[in-house]
């Protein structure tokens, strides 16, 4: 008789179902896994036969073969664990053999019997109720399997006696519930910034429509600071984007406590990350940074110090949402609609722009031409906001802090955002798109320049050689501009700010 566990087998965020199939059987005592399994899942034969000893359920003397199906999809990770482990108890008789029916189990086992936290908890719940099942994960993942539905069963044990009770009608496991993260500290705030008003205003702009941002200035301009900052003004996720965030989160096994976070991410990886880290992929194409900043922000600092070619990774998922990680057993696509933030020095020196300061490496445009052509124009045609940062005076340290802080700041980025969600929504397209993120297409229905906004757009564009890219992301700007103002149409004052934030990198290298 073959008994059988129902559980899930991950491919991007998509959890596909598995069919652990489990055959108890006189012969030679032996216990083999078989359908394509890694290593962590040929292991879990040593954690099962700990973990049901350890339980009061030990193996008999036959041979067991567990069949994972289909047995052409490569299986990874910890969490067959459990159901292999259940499956083997349900031939035994040590549960009901019905128990499982209807259920997708996941979960990894400790020698003692014990049932620990696994990734993907989330979109295997989410699969499992599309499939019309229920849901057994470890209790520290029950809280965030309960967020799949409000009508899907999860049974969320902490070890294997107290699942084996429940079954047979002796104890009652309790339904999770829902539960978000708590903030551990307060985000840093714009108010701890003393100048640099310019740079704030761009900050702001960049919140408000979800636009790319890149900040030129000599070390300890406080680009860093300024980047950092950017989360406290950017409204919190929306029910449906905190779904989005949460599976990529949980595939990652970032989830602590299986609690979400409504923060939206923000992520710094070091200019040393790999193409690799950054964008995904490895030998079990597992998703990078630009996947885990979806709906957030990715920092950069000391842009150029990464590698030219990853950074030109970047250009597919700053256009198109999305990273697809193509390898020789696997084809994934995870989700990358991230706010892209960087910053960088002038120059490698980075005094380049100092009055009176020379570059003993040559002309100071030259140094600073060599040090940016390490950025792709491609690259820098998808930044919509180019802005330099001063050094900060001694005169501006002395003064009290400035009387606007992030709460303020905040409260005009979440009406202009309220405003492109109204647009957009009425427009039939998902109330998360902002104004970066806006179709070509519909782009001229939007933002509908008045005819001297034009006149000067069609004048720029010529003088400035903007792509169409360039074109269309100086539109989607001066659009943002005009719902800041909350002004119905763009008019030329709008795109005359646009323009002025359009990139010069491009300009300093063809003088140099």
């Amino acid at each position: 008789m073959v008994t059988r566990v129902s559980t899930v087998s991950f491919e991007g965020v998509e959890a596909r179902a598995v069919d652990v199939q489990v055959q108890i059987a006189a012969g030679q005592i032996a216990f083999n896994v078989v359908g394509l399994p890694d290593k962590a899942v040929g292991e879990s034969r040593e954690r099962v036969r700990s973990a049901m000893i350890s339980s009061g359920l030990a193996l008999p003397s036959k041979r067991i073969t567990v069949n994972l199906a289909p047995a052409d999809l490569p299986k990874e990770g910890s969490h067959f664990d459990l159901p292999i482990a259940l499956g083997i108890m349900a031939a035994l008789g040590a549960i009901p053999s019905d128990a499982l029916e209807g259920f997708t189990v996941l979960g990894e086992l400790a020698l003692d019997g014990a049932i620990t936290p696994v990734a993907g908890v989330l979109p295997a719940a989410m699969a499992a109720h599309a499939r019309g099942q229920g849901l057994i994960c470890p209790h520290a993942c029950g809280p965030e399997a309960a967020w799949a539905s409000s009508e899907i069963e999860v049974l969320a044990p902490e070890n294997l006696v107290q699942l084996a009770n429940h079954f047979k009608g002796t104890q009652v496991l309790a339904r999770p519930r829902p539960a978000i993260a708590r903030a551990s500290a307060a985000l840093p705030d714009l108010r701890e910034i003393k100048g640099q008003e310019s740079a704030k205003r761009v900050l702001e702009i960049a919140a408000a429509g979800g636009h790319n941002l890149l900040m030129s200035g000599p070390p300890g301009a406080g680009k860093s600071m300024l980047a950092q900052r950017l989360p406290s003004i950017l409204p919190a996720l929306a029910p449906r984007e905190l779904i989005e965030v949460s599976l990529v989160h949980s595939v990652a096994g970032l989830i602590e406590e299986g609690k979400l976070s409504d923060r939206r991410p923000f992520r710094a990886p070091h200019h040393s990350a790999s193409t690799a880290a950054l964008v995904g992929g490895g030998s079990t194409a597992r998703p990078g940074e630009v996947s885990l900043a979806h709906r957030g922000v990715l920092f950069l600092d000391e842009l150029p110090e990464f590698q030219p070619q990853t950074l030109d990774s970047l250009r597919q998922p700053l256009e198109t949402g999305e990273v697809m990680i193509a390898r020789a057993n696997a084809r994934v696509t995870y989700p990358a609609r991230f706010q892209l933030v960087a910053a960088m020095n002038p120059c490698r020196c980075g005094q380049a722009t100092e009055p009176g300061y020379a570059c003993r490496r040559g002309p100071n445009e030259r140094c600073m031409a060599h040090y940016q052509s390490r950025l792709s124009g491609p690259l820098l045609d998808r930044i919509d906001l180019t802005i330099e940062v001063p050094a900060v005076s001694a005169a501006d340290l002395i003064l009290p802090s400035p009387g606007e802080g992030s709460a303020e700041v905040a409260a005009r980025v979440a009406a202009a955002r309220a405003t492109q969600s109204a647009r957009y929504s009425g427009l039939g397209l998902d109330a998360a798109t902002t104004n970066a993120a806006c179709p070509a297409a519909l782009l001229e229905e939007v933002a509908r320049p008045d005819a001297e906004g034009m006149a000067l757009l069609r004048d720029a564009a010529s003088a400035l050689r903007l792509s169409a890219r360039g074109f269309h992301r100086v539109l989607k700007v001066a659009r943002t501009l005009a719902d800041l103002q909350g002004e119905e149409r763009v008019r030329r004052v709008h795109l005359a700010e646009a323009l002025s934030y359009r990139s010069h990198l491009d300009r300093r290298r063809a003088a140099a």
